[in-house]
């Protein structure tokens, strides 16, 4: 069967929610969480490209424009499974629906962890709280050095976090470390990944090296990954994308340091890989801004990737489908510094994908994934495609 789509091209805005689900008060979320809308209430928002494709049809948002002929189709995203981090929307946006979120540690790691972890890899710790990644490596960096004892954090994700300086670990230990980690984080603490997270410099001076490593959780077998790599479907991924899914399924790989060379990186993927899947995660919204609420660093990120677009739009090629969405939010308006349980957009576009169309409220975000699948052939066991309305 003839493919509808020679290529599709899945572009994550990491945590650019588009306001809350009905359960979110339950996962803890600032009441009136809504990632977009309140970034757009502080201030205008210059996304005349987006609001072209339709984003403001999608729902009412302050001071931006619903386009009178939209140049895609448009609709939002439920997200089905528990949970409202990065392994669960990446997971679900590939088919896997899970009947558990994966476990937090607001309070940090229990102590039979810590101290079992400490005995295995012959080091003491330091931290063990929810933090910044920059903050803490200031606030530990030096007693890390002294000590030589490694810094261990989580976030609103589920993640076991390790700091270390590359001068005092090296980072081939470091990677050791972290495997020691993952195999012990296992049954209720099977966190979603373990990160190592490098660093170099002086006190006062510390600066994260590219050196990161993700050990995720193996996603269960048959999400959209194997699928495509069973039909031999080339499958890129820029940035991210690998990491959360062990690269599984990935025919090649573009890892990014920012936004900016995301969507550099995008572009390379594009002229490099006329066909398949090419995933996309810009990670700087949820990273460097809504973790840190900062509104108008989130605000210019937007208005960046806005500005990009029609870059973007030009390398299109005329059998291409393009769907752009997010993972959760991150509302970096309200009190909390977590992640935010909200719909996320959809945006279907491209030379040959119908236009205007009103997609609705999807009730899972595996409806994306399936609509690739169906583009290849293929199925998988959640979701609901929506191919057929814009081919």
């Amino acid at each position: 069967m003839p493919v509808a789509f020679n290529r599709v091209i899945l572009l994550v805005l990491d945590s650019v929610g588009i306001g809350a689900m009905p359960d979110s008060l339950a996962y803890g979320d600032d009441p009136g969480a809504d990632t977009l809308g309140n970034c757009a209430m502080l201030r205008p928002l210059r996304l005349p490209n987006l609001c072209r494709l339709g984003l403001a049809n999608i729902r009412p948002f302050a001071h931006l424009e619903a386009a009178a002929a939209p140049q895609a189709s448009f609709g939002r995203f439920t997200l089905a499974s528990p949970g409202k981090d990065t392994t669960t929307g990446h997971w679900e946006m590939a088919g896997i629906l899970l009947d558990q979120p994966f476990p937090l540690y607001p309070a940090g790691f229990p102590p039979e962890i810590m101290d079992e972890f400490s005995r295995l890899t012959g080091r003491g710790w330091l931290g063990n709280k929810p933090a910044s990644g920059t903050e803490i490596i200031k606030e530990l960096g030096v007693e890390h050095m002294r000590t030589g004892r490694l810094i261990v954090y989580t976030s609103a994700d589920s993640v076991f976090q390790i700091a270390a300086h590359e001068d005092i670990v090296p980072i081939d230990e470091q990677y050791r470390i972290c495997e020691i980690a993952r195999a012990l984080l296992t049954g209720p603490h099977e966190v979603g990944r373990v990160i190592a997270r490098p660093f170099t410099g002086e006190p006062g001076a510390f600066t994260r090296t590219s050196n990161r490593h993700d050990y995720a959780v193996a996603p269960p077998q048959g999400m959209l990954l194997d699928r495509l790599a069973e039909a031999r479907v080339p499958a890129i991924s820029v940035g991210k994308i690998a990491d959360v899914f062990l690269s599984r399924g990935i025919t090649a790989g573009y890892k990014t340091r920012s936004n900016a060379d995301g969507m550099d990186k995008t572009l390379q993927a594009m002229r490099e890989h006329p066909g398949g899947l090419i995933w996309i995660n810009l990670v700087d919204f949820d990273m460097l801004f809504g973790h840190r609420n900062d509104p108008e660093g989130y605000s210019l990120a937007l208005e960046e990737v806005d500005a990009w677009l029609p870059e973007f739009k030009a390398a299109l090629q005329p059998r291409d489908l393009v769907i752009i969405t997010a993972d959760h939010g991150c509302d970096p308006v309200t009190p909390s510094t977590d992640h935010t349980r909200e719909y996320v957009p959809l945006l279907a576009f491209g030379p040959r994908v119908k236009a205007g169309l009103n997609l609705g409220t999807r009730r899972s975000l595996a409806d994306a994934g399936q609509t690739i699948a169906a583009n290849f052939g293929l199925k998988l066991a959640s979701g609901a495609s929506f191919l057929s309305e814009i081919a």
